[in-house]
């Protein structure tokens, strides 16, 4: 198995595939996009509550899951690259890391644009929002430590420790709201139970948390392959490449 890992992973090869998957990934990503908005904006009735203020929702949620997601991802690519010394899961894990920051401060910012007219206030110290703060604080310690030390696989093995240590975090996060009493409501769709919100709601949440799913992959896709032409420029193969290009 480890011998396939190696040869799936490589760079080069992974190069090759990726080319092929992008555009797809690419047109994917913008159809479910364009179809989640339409959805949620338009087609999804007001709360009977919330009125149209809910309609954050289908942003916020969306990469709240993505922000667990992807630290995962970025989790495991650490481990298989500090485990098997895999270069592709490296590159992957540095890649996921800025996407997975970034989902994660756009769920925290729309968090607190929600809870501002349910709650009364942009922030308080409640289980699941300190939990997701450390989240980002962890994406953060990441980079840093990626940053810090100029030979990539010193780098990585590194920043790997702390990807590693820091996925204890998620199940904290995921279970945050049934641990303590928060004001943070528990989750409406759990792969146990029924749906605790209308279809015409849960529809257009689905398309957008596809949507982002997708998203993801193409900006991965994207940032590593940009990543691999800089490792490897000194490769034959790569200076090929440029000359096709040129």
């Amino acid at each position: 198995m480890i011998k396939y890992l190696h040869k799936y992973g490589a760079p080069r090869r992974f190069y090759a595939i990726s080319g092929r998957v992008l555009p797809w990934s690419a047109v994917i990503t913008v159809i479910l996009f364009v179809s989640g908005l339409y959805l949620g904006l338009y087609w999804a009735p007001p709360d009977y509550q919330q009125g149209d203020a809910y309609r954050i929702m289908f942003v916020h949620v969306p990469n709240a899951w993505m922000s667990m997601m992807a630290y995962m991802a970025l989790a495991l690519f650490a481990a298989a690259g500090y485990i098997w010394n895999i270069r592709l899961a490296d590159i992957l894990a540095k890649c996921t890391a800025p996407l997975g920051a970034s989902f994660t401060l756009c769920a925290l910012v729309t968090g607190s644009i929600w809870g501002k007219p349910m709650w009364g206030t942009w922030w308080v110290w409640d289980a699941r929002l300190t939990s997701e703060l450390v989240l980002f604080f962890l994406y953060v310690g990441y980079m840093a430590v990626q940053a810090s030390i100029e030979d990539p696989r010193r780098a990585a093995h590194a920043s790997a420790i702390v990807a590693i240590v820091g996925v204890i975090n998620v199940p904290i996060i995921h279970y945050s709201v049934y641990w303590w009493h928060t004001l943070h409501q528990p989750a409406s769709i759990t792969l146990t139970n029924q749906p605790k919100i209308y279809i015409t709601m849960l529809i257009p949440l689905i398309v957008m948390s596809l949507a982002f799913m997708f998203f993801y992959l193409t900006m991965l896709l994207v940032r590593a392959r940009n990543e691999i032409l800089v490792r490897e420029k000194d490769r034959q193969w790569v200076r090929n490449l440029a000359r096709k290009i040129v």
